[in-house]
């Protein structure tokens, strides 16, 4: 039987989750050697204006690829994204768009390992409290768009 449908699904999920192994039957011919795929550096988008960053940045905030972050993400992006200045929201694409691991955005995010010195801002900051959630926010839906 065909190794078609399986190598597939492997490759539809190694596209779905960023350094994922993805298997090839060229390696070694037995098609259980794991190729790694680099992933792309993220290009800075030039001239893009302010009002169009901050809604690419609300959607990419909102759509991660894990549910914890879209949830995190989501409802920081809502409630202070709006009011943030040019440099903020620099800052702000800087860190849900470099990192090449959403886990380690959550992880930095609710202090389970130490935020590395070129994503330790005033944006990471104001998503630590916002993941600490002292009032007690419900956050089990993203909030809405509109």
């Amino acid at each position: 039987m065909s190794n078609l449908p399986r190598l597939l699904r492997l490759s539809t999920v190694a596209r779905c989750y960023r350094n994922f192994p993805r298997y090839s039957s060229s390696t070694s011919g037995n098609g259980d050697q794991p190729e790694f795929i680099p992933v792309p550096e993220y290009a800075e988008r030039h001239g893009e204006n302010m009002e169009v960053r901050k809604a690419r940045l609300l959607y990419q905030s909102r759509k991660r690829g894990m549910l914890e972050n879209g949830l995190l993400l989501s409802t920081f992006a809502s409630k202070y994204l709006s009011d943030m200045t040019e440099r903020q929201v620099e800052l702000y694409d800087t860190l849900i768009n470099k990192p090449s691991n959403d886990w380690e955005i959550y992880y930095w995010a609710t202090g389970n390992k130490p935020t590395p010195e070129e994503y330790q801002s005033e944006i990471m900051d104001m998503l630590k409290e916002h993941a600490r959630n002292e009032d007690r926010d419900c956050r089990i839906t993203q909030p809405p768009l509109f």
